[in-house]
């Protein structure tokens, strides 16, 4: 075991001389290399091979320029990334990101991330992620659709539904993904309906694909009460962030007989002590793109905005991060344990900090990290590509169905994982070592490639 953490710690060194000011990816390995000495000492062939330096390193990297005009006709470039990271399990898999803070280092931490997550739902998928620092806030359609059609333009030379299949996730929803597969089309002259997930559903999306990633975060969490016993029924919920995620979040909080109380965006937190109305909310944020604060202003008493107030402070029984990487820091998370919250299960991708985690897991509670609990959306997209597949559409029902049974698949492998390594109730060390051993063993048989 000594030799196998000593192994690791030279490896966690290396990546950060190697990608340096990179720290999101340096947090996401840390993460991840933290938990790997036991397998790492019980499967000695996988050192052997080098997996851990191979799994480490992308396969593929690549930067481009984005130009594109303003409605003014004037003319803006940003960049354009894909680290296509490992597709030892299939063709590569995961988001594209237009944000201001998107930059190599951020890319690489998703797509790192994305290895694990893939490999927990069976699928076959491999991992990797995109995206831009292009901001599509307060930009208009036409704006949005000039620079998705130049952003495809270059990505289309490398990407296809056998080789790296891309989807939303920060800033690219159904708009987006409909003018980036618009452009795909008119410069392949292809119907290559699998090449992109997330699409309409009159067009090769499937169903609850929208809602998958946050029904998946509350299925985690219900999975973790179940094995203490408990359910979500009755249980009152903070959730950050109003996007996609946080929206089907509460959706399926209050499906489940759970009262969510909050939600927030990047001016502060709305608390309705009613509990959130699903459908204002929807109003305002999906439909007129407006700010959280108009919420309370509509609600009505029971409601009340917090400008740039933390979420966290509201007292409850669960919580769910489904906003963005390291928003809830080792300060909020003793004020969540302060108030007795029972589990957390990370809608986001990395939103808990080290920290914060260690706390949580000290204290007793139900941790899910984002690699198991926000699978619910690539596990969708990858049923998306297997309807694509087939030229079918799958009821509402059916993958619901299957969304289930997937989630409960991954919290029944990371719970059994941690278990035979040692440590019980650990989700983050079940999580990362399940995911490694399907992607390693994938590796080892195909060789050093």
């Amino acid at each position: 075991m000594t030799d196998a953490k000593d192994r690791l710690d030279v490896l966690r060194a290396d990546i950060e001389r190697r990608n340096p000011a990179q720290p999101e990816f340096h947090q996401a390995v840390r993460e991840v290399l933290d938990t790997l000495a036991p397998v790492l000492a019980a499967r000695p062939e996988y050192a052997e091979a080098g997996l851990v330096e191979r799994l480490l390193e992308p396969e593929r990297q690549i930067i481009f320029r984005v130009p594109w005009t303003d409605d003014r006709g004037r003319v803006h470039v940003n960049r354009g990334y894909r680290v296509e990271f490992n597709s030892a399990l299939g063709p590569y898999k995961g988001g594209l990101r237009f944000h201001p803070s998107v930059d190599i280092g951020v890319v690489k931490f998703l797509g790192f991330e994305q290895i694990f997550k893939n490999a927990l739902t069976g699928l076959g998928i491999g991992g990797g992620k995109g995206g831009s620092d292009f901001d599509p806030h307060g930009k208009s359609d036409a704006e949005v659709m000039r620079f998705c059609q130049s952003f495809m333009t270059e990505l289309s030379r490398h990407i296809g539904e056998h080789t790296d299949v891309p989807a939303g996730d920060i800033g690219v929803g159904g708009r987006e993904i409909g003018y980036l597969f618009g452009q795909y089309r008119r410069i392949t002259n292809r119907w290559e309906a699998g090449v992109l997930t997330g699409k309409g559903r009159g067009w090769g999306g499937s169903a609850i694909r929208p809602e998958a990633t946050g029904y998946g975060a509350v299925l985690f969490a219900a999975e973790m009460l179940k094995v203490r016993g408990e359910s979500l029924d009755g249980l009152s919920a903070v959730v950050s962030g109003s996007g996609n995620v946080a929206l089907y979040t509460i959706e399926k909080l209050q499906q489940l007989g759970a009262n969510p109380l909050t939600a927030s965006d990047s001016s502060g937190y709305v608390v309705d002590d009613k509990g959130i109305d699903l459908a204002l909310l929807k109003q305002i944020k999906e439909v007129e793109r407006g700010r959280i604060a108009e919420y309370a202003a509509r609600r009505g008493p029971s409601a009340r905005f917090v400008q740039g107030g933390r979420v966290w402070e509201v007292p409850a029984d669960v919580a769910f991060p489904s906003a963005t990487q390291n928003e809830l820091g080792v300060e909020d998370a003793r004020t969540l344990v302060a108030n007795g919250v029972k589990a957390v299960s990370e809608g986001a991708n990395m939103p808990t900090t080290p920290d914060a985690v260690h706390l949580f897991q000290e204290a007793g509670v139900a941790f899910g990290p984002g690699k198991a609990a926000n699978a619910g959306g690539v596990a969708v997209s990858a049923l998306e590509m297997a309807q694509n597949a087939g030229r079918v559409a799958w009821s509402r029902d059916r993958v619901e169905d299957e969304l289930a049974g997937i989630m409960r698949s991954i919290h029944e492998v990371s719970h059994e994982t941690a278990a035979r390594y040692g440590a019980p109730g650990d989700y983050v060390t079940g999580a990362n070592i399940a995911g490694f051993e399907r992607v390693a063993d994938a590796m080892l048989a195909q060789g050093v490639i």
